[in-house]
């Protein structure tokens, strides 16, 4: 096998929180992974910037109670089956697993006794958190045990091209007759030496992540543009969801360039006693919903763009006065952050706006993981398991990625044990490595602006409130750029920023379809016609 062709037992495409469980929960069982990034390093992802916790079990809790929470947010489009799969095992194995195992910094009062903070849509504190960095000491912790396991291979700088499948790639022709298709690995490109790699895998794991950064505002990482919905889409996968697309109400409004990344102002702060008011101080969430301030982000979103129009402002304000602790200790990098922008989080209106956060929908997945491609498995905001339905709860994201990586890991592992034999040799012959096609070098200027259109298009047209005229606007003007893009794409010579256009406006497109086909509100998904 050549320098460009690796076989492992395991391929996993991201390194957040659900791509870092699966390997390792894999890996600890003696099987042999490969995880791959598109970054530098495993903790540059959406993982790592959430802020507000990850939910647990309070002491008058119950699995039911959590349950309906997760019902009520999302609008009950969920999967009853899934809902109450994390609210009974999600709490038990993120005890096993980051209480007791990996030992996760959470902020607790004595050894044991853990502060638990409620936000939006929780009927109570059941939330554990790292002060305002509670993705961040996760990341931390899970890429030290990654980088450190004997049985992962950690590859950077790498990003997935497409699946690889016994009936799309396979040159045999048993495998062409046969009518179940199997996904066998993925063509990747790496970007250290500008050249793409042939990874054959028994397995492949889809945790690649959200979408957000398709939109004009996002908080979501560059990395963030549904790179695993396209791959999974192209090779036949089922999505299911893909209109939901949930906006954050509360990401700070100034101190960043335009098409940057805004910096999340989490629910949390809302939650410890923060209250929403317009430019004059006035609160205006009770007149929305009763359930005023913690109303599940949908409401508050859309309540904060109705007084944004009303009022004619650029930004709504968070009033922090109703917080009885200290937020320079409760929300350190939150406070710091105002403070570079001259704001005094205690003290000072802290300016707010909507922008594109998590999406709901995804690659359909069963408790296991599994996806509707054979030995194609997805976790964490690239997959759909139900669980969040027409709108996510907050918090549910982490444990939601932690318990379907644990899952994936412990079913590949269990099916590997079945069958400890590599992929056949004549499979492996039978795929052949990635052909260049492109002679064109790209240009930076035609990817910038088609990225601007993507953003514009999706931001104004697919965005917070939709109509059938904007979302037809946007069909139209998406589907004659994605023809544009693939005759670029074959004509121009491969590069990073080539793939990732590729798939964001791929990504783009499969979400304006789904959005296109549902005429009927529910959720994220706010139809005003």
């Amino acid at each position: 096998m050549n320098d460009f062709r690796l076989q492992s037992d395991a391929l996993i495409i991201g390194s957040g929180i659900a791509g870092s469980v699966a390997a390792l929960t894999l890996a600890d069982q003696g099987r042999d992974v490969i995880i791959i990034t598109a970054a530098t390093d495993l903790k540059a992802g959406n993982t790592s910037l959430a802020q507000g916790g990850i939910v647990f079990q309070n002491e008058n809790d119950d699995p039911k109670i959590l349950e309906k929470d997760i019902m009520t947010a999302g609008w009950k489009h969920n999967y009853a089956r899934a809902v109450r799969f994390i609210a009974r095992k999600g709490p038990e194995v993120l005890k096993e697993v980051f209480l007791e195992k990996y030992k996760i910094p959470f902020n607790q009062r004595t050894p044991g006794d853990w502060y638990l903070t409620r936000e939006g849509g929780h009927s109570l504190a059941r939330i554990l958190y790292c002060d305002d960095h509670t993705g961040r000491n996760i990341m931390e912790v899970l890429s030290e045990a990654v980088l450190a396991h004997p049985n992962i291979r950690v590859l950077t700088q790498r990003t997935a091209i497409d699946l690889l499948t016994t009936q799309h790639h396979a040159k045999h022709l048993d495998f062409k007759y046969d009518l179940s298709n199997h996904c066998v690995g993925a063509y990747v490109f790496n970007d250290q030496v500008g050249k793409v790699e042939t990874i054959l895998s028994k397995f492949t794991l889809l945790a690649t992540g959200g979408i957000g950064q398709i939109y004009l505002h996002t908080t979501n990482t560059s990395g963030s543009i549904g790179s695993g919905l396209a791959m999974a889409h192209r090779a036949g996968a089922r999505l299911m969801n893909c209109e939901y697309v949930q906006f954050h109400p509360t990401a700070l409004y100034g101190g960043t360039k335009r098409g940057e990344r805004r910096f999340l102002v989490s629910e949390a702060v809302r939650g410890e006693g923060a209250v929403l008011v317009n430019s004059k101080g006035e609160r205006f969430m009770p007149r929305h919903d009763p359930r005023a301030d913690l109303a599940p982000r949908d409401i508050v979103t859309r309540a904060i763009m109705d007084e944004m129009l009303e009022t004619d402002d650029d930004s709504v304000y968070l009033d922090c006065s109703g917080i009885n602790k200290d937020v320079s200790q409760r929300f350190p990098t939150i406070y710091e952050r105002c403070r570079k922008m001259g704001i005094d989080m205690a003290s000072d209106p802290v300016p707010v706006v909507p922008a594109a956060h998590y999406f709901c929908g995804g690659i359909l997945v069963d408790t296991r993981s599994r996806t509707t491609l054979d030995q194609l498995y997805a976790a964490g905001e690239c997959s759909c398991t139900g669980v969040h339905g027409a709108n996510r709860l907050a918090s549910t994201s982490l444990l939601e990625g932690m318990l379907w990586g644990y899952a994936a890991g412990n079913d590949m592992a269990a099916r590997l044990g079945r069958s400890s034999q590599p992929l056949s040799r004549k499979l492996c012959d039978s795929i052949p490595d990635w052909v260049p096609h492109g002679i064109r070098d790209e240009d930076p200027a035609l990817i910038a602006q088609d990225w601007a259109n993507i953003r514009n298009t999706m931001w104004n047209y697919v965005g917070v409130a939709r109509t059938g005229n904007r979302l037809n606007r946007a069909f139209a003007d998406l589907r004659k750029l994605t023809k544009n893009l693939q005759d670029f794409y074959r004509e121009t010579e491969l590069s990073k920023p080539i793939i990732d256009l590729f798939h964001g406006s791929q990504t783009a497109y499969i979400i304006t379809l789904a959005a296109l086909r549902n005429t009927q509100t529910k959720g994220c998904h706010f139809r005003v016609d």
